[in-house]
């Protein structure tokens, strides 16, 4: 049969209006591309259907689940599947028994039905009837078999369809397991590869089509194998949770939260799948499920969905508190605080290698507990290779996208020493899986090394060392430091050479806090741009670009009335942003995950902008009794009078819109949010895909260049004056008699406003970035002088959250 050429993907019909299926559809919307929402009709009516006298045949009824989800995800108020709600426009709702033709006019179709291979199979044979030749289906399954899904349909629909499985929720978990039969065609996995990588943001990995694929396989025993081994040993659930959250590596969900996130019945699911399809499995008994767990699935303690699981959320003296289940008697108990000595010890251990290493190396039960869980673990990855894929990288991204672990299984392997795990394993009376006793035979001592300067790993079939393909930015920046690319550095910031021209500013202080190093070493990288380079990415593959200034060396000197050195600390940290503003040469901010406070004044000095999709940025200064001091006031002041209106009633919107951003501490919830803020521009462009993000930030410098790149001339801010900052006033007034608001508020509120109107002038005009930049750094100096705002910013940094004094 002749091989069908794909192309551009320009609608998606997604069958199954479930929270994966409907997840999935939002976040095809997100990429531009619309998408067809479809569900099987409802079997009743809802109580509000009968108050409404509506009947089973009505237009609103028939599409009631697949609108039903539609409008969940319209309405979610934290971590929304959608960039922007009105990407829903993108998704049109309706069923199977009506709209089944509209498959017919999908370039994709994703089967996301309830995980029941006889209902799968049933969906299947609709699409198949509808569906035109060469129209690529996939089923979005966590572990039933791909080929058994498709069998018994035409040679076109099996050579057409494959497995993707996205990880929930698909918006925010990277991983992209892609899961071919024999009869898939090869072109189908590769642009389906590439379309999910290059138009989802995913990190792809490739699967055979055995149970649960790999992630949840390596997942779900890690899972079960903890449960067995607190069983065993007489653990409790906390002290689990405590053991393989953070100190393993791995969120701070650690195993039993994870369940009660995720839902026991799911976990059990899985579990007795994996217990009925891998019969080979050396460690099969390992998924079978523990009694005290099948009890509570009886009980419908499934987790948070059903409000206890694992844990119990109840009424206490002060406000709600968790308890945890005893698993011995089936009761609840308050939480029990943990105390294990090694996990105290590793507390400030940042880097996950260390961190792991020194647990599994403690001999307190919180160490041995690591060290059997993480040795198992390591050695039934290894024997799975290649019964579930070829090589160990995929294992290892699949954990790591998949499951949020900070290192895959073999990179943990590595960390910890391969030789001496193996004797130690070996003295324990452990047998080693082939693919170590060959690591180790053929003179290796890591899974992973270098070659000719590029990432290698060890590959079981031909006994030697392979490059990585499509490594991932971190390793390559990690490269780069390694082969001396970096120009200059210092404890808080490094400047990288990263080719064609371009360097890169990294930050690296812990959470990229701002500081003078970092500010020093911004000068620096900028000179030496200037008279070495083309242009400037400023960005980083930590999780966050960078937290904002550092409130404990402010807060110190504020309470030692050390204002001279306040005062240098924020002219200084104006003046870096000013050169970026004003430099000859291009400079790219690449902001991801929170750019807070300081972080976003970076971005906002930036001549461009390439933020990642998750860009989580705002100028969160209000929280702790201080506003925007090194720019991002006066920034917002220019952006808002960008504009032709010169009246006061015409130009005040766009100063209140800049105003309240400010005041209400706004945090775009995607950088395309970012957009409809006014923290990114028109101009600047949002990556989907983190791991292409500082390569994008990159071409973004290189396409500037090759336009004709103009050094950027000194603006003026049209202000309003006495007029403006009489209605700010008056709208602060009236927050405060509806006590939405604190006097303190009141105070920082009228002094922005202040700002933003240009101080003491009594008529609209237009003003300097200097100007500017002198009046905030005036009310940032007075604000630091304030006692309730010093309160503020320790309470902050105690808790995490702000106070309203």
């Amino acid at each position: 049969m002749r091989k069908q050429k794909y192309r551009k993907i320009k609608k998606v019909a997604v069958v199954g209006a479930g929270t994966m299926g409907s997840q999935i559809a939002a976040h095809i919307a997100n990429v531009g591309i619309p998408c067809e929402l479809l569900d099987i009709l409802p079997a009743e009516l809802t109580p509000e259907e009968r108050t409404h006298n509506l009947t089973l045949d009505h237009p609103a009824v028939r599409n009631r689940i697949a609108q039903t989800a539609l409008d969940r995800m319209k309405s979610a108020t934290t971590r929304s599947p959608f960039y922007l709600t009105d990407t829903a426009q993108l998704i049109r709702v309706g069923n199977l028994s009506d709209n089944a033709d509209w498959l017919a006019d999908a370039d994709w179709i994703i089967e996301a039905v309830v995980e029941n291979l006889d209902v799968k199979k049933q969906v299947h044979g609709l699409i198949h009837q509808h569906r035109k030749p060469g129209t690529l289906v996939s089923s979005n399954t966590s572990g039933i078999s791909i080929r058994a899904i498709s069998e018994g349909l035409s040679e076109n629909y099996q050579e057409c369809f494959l497995g993707t499985h996205f990880f929930n929720p698909p918006r925010y978990m990277r991983l992209l397991e892609i899961i071919p039969t024999d009869k898939t065609q090869t072109e189908l996995v590769e642009f389906i590869s590439d379309f999910g990588e290059t138009i989802l943001g995913k990190g792809i990995v490739h699967c055979k089509d055995t149970p649960n694929f790999i992630a949840n396989r390596i997942g779900v025993f890690s899972k079960m194998y903890a449960i067995c081994l607190m069983l065993e040993a007489g653990y409790t659930i906390d002290e689990v949770d405590a053991i393989t959250g953070p100190p393993m590596g791995r969120p701070r969900s650690g195993t039993f939260r994870l369940g009660d996130i995720v839902g026991i019945d799911v976990l059990v699911d899985v579990a007795n799948n994996l217990y009925e399809a891998a019969t080979d499995d050396e460690q099969r008994e390992i998924f079978r499920v523990p009694d005290f767990i099948l009890q509570m699935v009886e009980r419908n303690w499934l987790g948070d969905k059903t409000g206890q699981g694992f844990y119990h959320k109840r009424p206490g003296k002060n406000g709600s508190e968790i308890w945890t289940l005893d698993y011995n008697t089936l009761e609840y108990a308050p939480r029990a605080q943990v105390q294990f000595s090694s996990l105290d010890a590793i507390k400030r251990i940042s880097d996950p290698s260390e961190r792991i290493k020194h647990l599994i190396n403690s001999d307190d039960r919180a160490g041995q507990f690591a060290w059997k869980c993480l040795s198992n673990i390591m050695r039934y990855s290894a024997a799975r290779i290649p019964e579930i894929v070829d090589d160990l990288v995929n294992i290892d991204n699949a954990m790591k996208w998949g499951y949020n672990w900070e290192l895959g299984v073999f990179e943990i392997w590595d960390a910890i020493g391969v030789p001496e795990s193996v004797e130690r394993m070996k003295s324990e009376g452990h047998s080693i899986p082939l693919l170590v006793t060959n690591l180790l035979d053929a003179g290796h001592t890591t899974f992973y090394g270098k070659a000719n300067s590029k990432a290698t790993y060890f590959d079981l079939s031909s006994k030697k060392s392979h490059p990585i393909q499509n490594r991932s930015e971190a390793i390559i920046l990690s490269d780069l430091k390694a082969n001396g690319k970096v120009v200059t550095s210092n404890s808080d910031a490094s400047l990288i050479d990263i080719g064609d021209g371009v360097a890169c500013l990294e930050f690296h202080s812990k959470m990229n806090i701002i500081d003078h190093p970092i500010i020093e070493l911004m000068v620096e990288a900028l000179d030496e741009v200037d008279r070495n380079f083309e242009g400037l990415v400023i960005g980083n593959h930590a999780d966050n670009f960078s937290v904002g200034a550092n409130l404990v060396l402010m807060l110190e000197r504020a309470r030692r009335k050390n204002w001279e050195a306040l005062d240098e600390k924020i002219r200084a940290f104006q003046n870096a942003n000013m050169r970026l503003r004003f430099s000859p040469k291009p400079v790219v901010a690449a902001p991801a995950g929170m750019a807070f406070g300081g972080g976003c004044e970076i971005v906002l000095g930036a001549d461009g902008v390439c933020a990642a999709a998750e860009t989580y940025i705002g100028l969160v200064e209000l929280r702790v009794g201080l506003i925007p001091g090194a720019g991002g006031t006066k920034e917002m002041a220019v952006r808002s009078s960008a504009h032709d209106y010169r009246e006061t009633a015409l130009a005040f919107p766009y100063l209140k819109r800049a105003f309240e951003t400010i005041a209400y501490s706004k945090v775009s919830e995607s950088g395309a949010h970012a957009k409809e803020l006014g923290y990114l521009r028109d101009t600047d462009r949002v990556s989907i895909n983190r791991a292409h993000h500082l390569h994008n930030a990159k071409q973004m410098v290189l396409s500037m260049l090759s336009n004709g790149y103009q050094q950027p001339q000194p603006r003026e801010a049209f202000v309003l004056g006495e007029a403006g900052l009489a209605r700010l006033k008056l709208d602060i007034h009236l927050m405060r008699r509806a006590e939405y608001i604190s006097d303190h508020d009141v105070l920082i509120a009228n002094k922005l406003a202040w700002i933003l109107c240009g101080g003491d002038l009594s008529t609209p005009q237009f003003v300097s970035e200097q100007y500017l930049l002198d009046l905030e750094r005036e009310v940032f100096l007075s604000l630091c002088g304030e006692e309730k705002t010093h309160q503020r910013i320790e309470y902050t940094l105690k808790t995490g959250k702000p106070l309203r004094n």
